[in-house]
């Protein structure tokens, strides 16, 4: 069986994520839908896919087996509800959508329907932050006590004119196209809290939309949380991303490129001694057939197209976890009054 894919969204992660099907063995891409009538052109001349200039019309039409959304958020519900409604296997760009009860209605329709349901966080699928996991999981540092989640990069440096993530209501601002990634990544690794008792959003540039988010999270075990995104950092080439963890029995420092472990006298555990340990990306990254911008777009496409394949409905960036996410964004607009 080759699963056939049909792309909402030929921008800049649409055609990523085009190039990377087209590398699996068992996908394709064999329709794509976009509002540029200039791209569409080039696509069916040159590869002979089938083209739409409208996405329900795409989903109406029988061809696809899957639907790869990548779009502006606000487009994210209609477009995934449709699909799902058609029966049809579901990869969708973070976030969700922009609010946690649209995602839960997805995530509910996506078990009722049974078909594969997947979200673009990539972060689930880099070396280091799955050892961390793994680590973390088997107690290697005791009972957590806290984590600490950031990420910086230069997305808005300058004041400047209008596009659809400077729209609250079209790309959600900082808080739902870039600290998503870190919330979503702080469940991945210690679960989501169970409430937010303190936030602020910060504009800086921007003038709808916050550029940085700042929150405390508690956890029902008693732990602590701390958030803290900028995308208006240009002191920083590309998005940087970092969590440290610290427990009773030492502190993790992880993030893309390495992950450091510290762990106390009588602590040692599952080839990690004593002090500090240092592991690489390179030592941690399980290869990938076919390399794209990092290794964790080619690992998270084939892992949708694995659980299509085997029909796994409890695979890897759920709807139900990218809800999750967006439930732990609500809490912080809640908490930011």
């Amino acid at each position: 069986m080759v699963v056939r894919v049909g792309l909402v969204g030929a921008g800049k992660m649409g055609i990523s994520h085009y190039a990377i099907v087209n590398a699996q063995r068992d996908a394709s891409i064999s329709a794509v839908c976009d509002t540029s009538g200039y791209v569409l052109s080039v696509l069916k001349k040159y590869t002979g896919v089938e083209t739409f200039d409208d996405w329900a019309k795409m989903i109406d039409s029988g061809s696809i087996d899957a639907v790869l959304v990548a779009t502006p958020s606000s487009t994210h519900y209609p477009c995934a509800n449709r699909a799902l409604e058609r029966n049809l296997h579901l990869f969708v760009e973070k976030p969700l959508t922009l609010s946690a009860r649209e995602s839960k209605e997805l995530s509910d329709l996506a078990k009722a329907k049974r078909r594969v349901n997947q979200v673009g966080f990539h972060n689930r699928f880099i070396g280091t932050f799955r050892e961390a996991r793994r680590l973390l999981r088997a107690g290697a540092l005791g009972k957590v006590a806290s984590v600490h989640g950031s990420a910086f990069g230069q997305v808005v440096i300058q004041e400047e004119s209008s596009t659809w993530r400077s729209k609250k209501s079209e790309g959600g601002g900082c808080l739902h196209d870039y600290t998503c990634h870190v919330v979503d990544l702080m469940n991945f690794l210690v679960g989501p809290p169970s409430s937010v008792p303190a936030a602020r959003l910060s504009s800086i540039f921007s003038k709808n939309v916050e550029d940085a988010v700042y929150a405390i999270f508690a956890y029902s075990d008693g732990s602590t949380g701390l958030l803290e995104t900028n995308w208006s950092d240009e002191t920083v080439r590309k998005m940087s991303t970092t969590v440290v963890v610290h427990g009773t029995k030492g502190k993790l420092v992880v993030d893309r490129q390495e992950l450091k472990l510290f762990l106390r006298e009588g602590c040692a555990v599952d080839g990690y001694a004593e002090g500090w340990n240092t592991r690489y990306i390179t030592g941690l990254q399980e290869p990938v057939a076919f390399y794209l911008r990092g290794e964790e777009y080619s690992a998270q496409v084939e892992s949708f197209v694995r659980a299509i394949l085997a029909n796994d409905l409890s695979h890897e960036n759920s709807f139900e976890s990218a809800w999750e996410t967006d439930r732990v964004l609500d809490q912080i607009v809640q908490a930011a009054g």
